[in-house]
């Protein structure tokens, strides 16, 4: 049975946090401070730790499919996943529901007559994403798929791409959400309101992701190891989810 589903505003529906799921989710959820990632970013969270671990990997899977299985024909018809994290869950939602799995790639990456959503800003940079023309159309039920929604450039990207496309946005779904960002309110508000009434789904809010999970390793592991240097470092790396 899949959790409860919990109202946390208007059109922003997550899970219920103190399910027995959820939590087994939120503790494969590795994090990492500035120093070890990629993004100078507070937390930077590592969805490895859910693909790295099948049974991790499998329900939260399981939980999106069932969660538009039931939908019955009226569910979505496309699954459009973004560059690059959403492509990691995207397809095998699409491949479980036997509908098309379609690229939001970044500008720069796609062969073909494209459409571009222009430039915009996320919580790391400027970017610039596209979607191949034809790749959905009028009459066409989108959901687009992320692994967390943060200040929500991104997402709104996707909106914008689907939208000038003709077909609809049916829900927006990450795995994780920061709320104090408020992702999820700036693709209710954006231009007047325009995408108000589209679901934005969520599985693990970050609060439910503890300081436990912090995974920084011993001080004086350096962040890029030499190939040949392995073994000094190995123990030193190991998380232990």
């Amino acid at each position: 049975m899949a959790p409860a589903v919990k109202e946390l505003a208007p059109a922003h529906f997550c899970f219920d946090q103190e399910d027995a799921d959820v939590k087994y989710i939120a503790a494969h959820l590795p994090w990492y401070s500035p120093k070890y990632s990629p993004h100078d970013v507070p937390s930077f969270y590592d969805i490895s730790g859910i693909t790295e671990d099948p049974p991790a990997f499998k329900k939260v899977i399981d939980l999106f499919v069932e969660r538009y299985r039931a939908a019955g024909d009226k569910g979505p018809t496309h699954i459009a996943g973004f560059d690059a994290r959403g492509f990691i869950f995207g397809p095998p939602i699409a491949l479980a529901l036997e509908i098309p799995f379609v690229m939001i790639r970044k500008a720069g990456k796609l062969p073909g007559v494209l459409v571009s959503s222009g430039k915009y800003t996320t919580e790391y940079s400027t970017d610039e994403t596209v979607m191949r023309l034809g790749s959905v159309k009028a009459g066409d039920r989108v959901v687009l798929v992320d692994d967390l929604i943060a200040t929500g450039g991104t997402a709104l990207a996707g909106f914008d791409l689907v939208d000038s496309l003709g077909a609809t946005v049916y829900e927006f779904a990450a795995m994780i959400t920061l709320p104090f960002l408020d992702g999820v309110g700036k693709i209710h508000a954006y231009k007047e309101g325009k995408f108000k009434d589209v679901t934005c789904f969520t599985m693990v809010d970050d609060s439910s992701i503890g300081p436990e999970m912090g995974k920084d390793p011993a001080e004086g592991t350096p962040r890029v190891v030499p190939a040949g240097e392995v073994a000094k470092y190995a123990e030193a790396a190991d998380r232990k989810l």
